[in-house]
């Protein structure tokens, strides 16, 4: 069975990221698709990118970051929960995709977007083209939650909207069929 990754983003104090994820999450597993695990970034504590050799190399030296390459390389797919900050990636995401470059060939993404009135929307776009320089295909199915904080009660739970609920099941279908794609690719490497 393909495994999915489903990678929280934010790392900062105080953020919903969590609750989306959480949510996201128990779709991935309802949708039969997938092994799903959920990846809180913020676990790792990847500091501003340490290593002393290219990633391209893989010649780690650092706990962190081999702990890192060992979660990215053992999913055939993700879905990136992503907030948008000042119109563009959060720099936590940024700086966990520069830490490993071999471990994300191959593979198929998604993305949970949110944040205000734009939900995320111009984050993803900057994120798409990230990815493409990994050799990452990007589904152009995707879940944009605007105005996230309407939709997270006072404990801490989301609940989705009837069509983010669609589009979720929308982009893992799509999802499941590049990474089965894909994975012929990932054996030749």
């Amino acid at each position: 069975m393909l495994k999915l990754h489903t990678i929280v983003c934010s790392t900062r104090p105080g953020r919903v990221g969590l609750s989306v994820g959480r949510w996201f999450h128990a779709a991935a597993q309802g949708h039969g698709g997938f092994e799903a695990e959920l990846v809180d970034l913020a676990d790792f504590a990847l500091p501003v990118y340490d290593e002393p050799h290219h990633p391209r190399l893989q010649r780690y030296e650092q706990a962190h970051t081999r702990a890192w390459a060992a979660s990215v390389a053992a999913a055939d797919a993700y879905v990136f929960v992503t907030p948008e900050y000042n119109y563009g990636p959060p720099p936590s995401f940024v700086n966990a995709l520069t830490y490993v470059y071999r471990e994300w060939n191959h593979k198929a993404a998604g993305f949970v977007s949110y944040g205000g009135v734009s939900g995320g929307m111009r984050a993803v776009q900057a994120e798409r083209l990230m990815l493409t320089s990994l050799k990452v295909m990007p589904m152009a199915e995707q879940v944009s939650i605007p105005m996230v904080g309407q939709q997270i009660d006072g404990e801490g739970v989301f609940t989705p909207t009837e069509g983010q609920g669609k589009g979720a099941a929308a982009m893992l279908t799509e999802l499941a069929r590049w990474a089965g794609a894909l994975k012929p690719l990932r054996a030749e490497a």
